[in-house]
């Protein structure tokens, strides 16, 4: 093995390097019934990062409007927080996306039924207010706040 290759599956991860070994692992989202590609497949990484960007940058606007007008009780963070806690637990629970989610062509659903009910929505929400619970992803890439509450992001 030459450093190239030593190196490269160093920095492509463990199961890229127990793929390049012969280790079978499928597409993500298999385990959960998903397909590999196109609609209902598992949203990547980059999708979910960009969605929860505009949907943070958008509730940092509403709370520097809330701020500015009046009610400052608090940082624009808290405030920020709280509105993004209202916005997704709302939304994500009745038509089962964000603005962000819906401009970058993701849905949240629940595995068992698809739909995503109000009390998993709190659920999801409040864990992924938390955030460490979104920093901790399984093989299919789906956070601990999902997994809890049985749900995933899926690409429209």
């Amino acid at each position: 093995m030459d450093n190239r290759q030593a190196i490269g599956s160093w920095l492509s991860g463990p199961r890229a390097a127990m793929e390049d070994a012969g280790a079978d692992f499928g597409h993500r989202g298999e385990q959960l019934g998903l397909p590999a590609e196109g609609p209902n497949s598992l949203a990547r990484p980059g999708r979910r990062l960009g969605a929860i960007a505009v949907d943070w940058a958008l509730c940092l606007l509403i709370a520097y409007s809330l701020i500015t007008h009046g009610y400052d009780q608090g940082s624009t963070g808290n405030w920020a927080l709280g509105v993004f806690f209202v916005m997704s637990a709302v939304l994500v629970g009745t038509i089962g996306f964000t603005p962000g989610k819906r401009l970058f062509g993701i849905r949240v659903v629940a595995l068992e039924t698809g739909t995503v009910n109000p009390l998993r929505s709190l659920v999801r929400t409040a864990l992924l207010c938390l955030a460490i619970p979104a920093l901790v992803w399984d093989r299919d890439g789906r956070g601990l706040h999902d997994r809890l509450a049985k749900t995933v992001e899926v690409r429209v």
